[in-house]
């Protein structure tokens, strides 16, 4: 059963962008460093603020990321996706604590699981694009999402939208 919890303010805003290479010599990553700003706590959403820093992330990415796709790194939370080697046309998805890389657990307990937020979910969308139109992996790389920021005007739309109809 739907059970709509509260949600803090969403205002997401394009932090950086870098290329990653692992070295195996094939991997490589396209990372989109991203920030939440105006929540509490900024330390926790903005890198700007955070102990953690951009080329730490990027340093230690290589021993959880293999294959070819694009990153979307929060301070709290990142998210690898790669084009799939099983088939190239399915977008993969593993999440991460950007702290230490460890899993974050994308299930949702109902049988459901965490695609993406807003600012993932524009990028990811582009990503798509890109690699659908590419005739090549260089081409693919060579294209970045324009994604800038992207306010959720009303996070709490739902619960009362829910609750209204109970």
């Amino acid at each position: 059963m739907i059970d709509p919890k509260p949600v803090q303010p969403y205002d997401a805003r394009a932090s950086g962008t870098r290329l990653a290479t692992c070295p195996d010599g094939r991997s490589v990553f396209k990372v989109y460093f991203l920030d939440i700003v105006g929540r509490a706590n900024p330390e926790l959403y903005e890198w700007d603020r955070c102990a953690a820093t951009r080329d730490g992330f990027l340093a230690a990415l290589p021993r959880v990321a293999d294959g070819v796709g694009f990153v979307t790194a929060f301070p709290h939370v990142a998210k690898v996706f790669r084009f799939g080697p099983h088939a190239e046309t399915v977008l993969d998805v593993r999440g991460l604590r950007t702290s230490d890389l460890s899993e974050y657990p994308l299930a949702r307990g109902d049988g459901t699981f965490e695609f993406a937020c807003l600012a993932e979910a524009l990028i990811a969308a582009d990503e798509c694009a890109f690699w659908a139109s590419a005739v090549d992996v260089a081409e693919y790389l060579g294209r970045w999402s324009s994604f800038a920021s992207g306010r959720i005007a009303d996070p709490g739309k739902l619960g009362r939208y829910w609750r209204s109809r109970a």
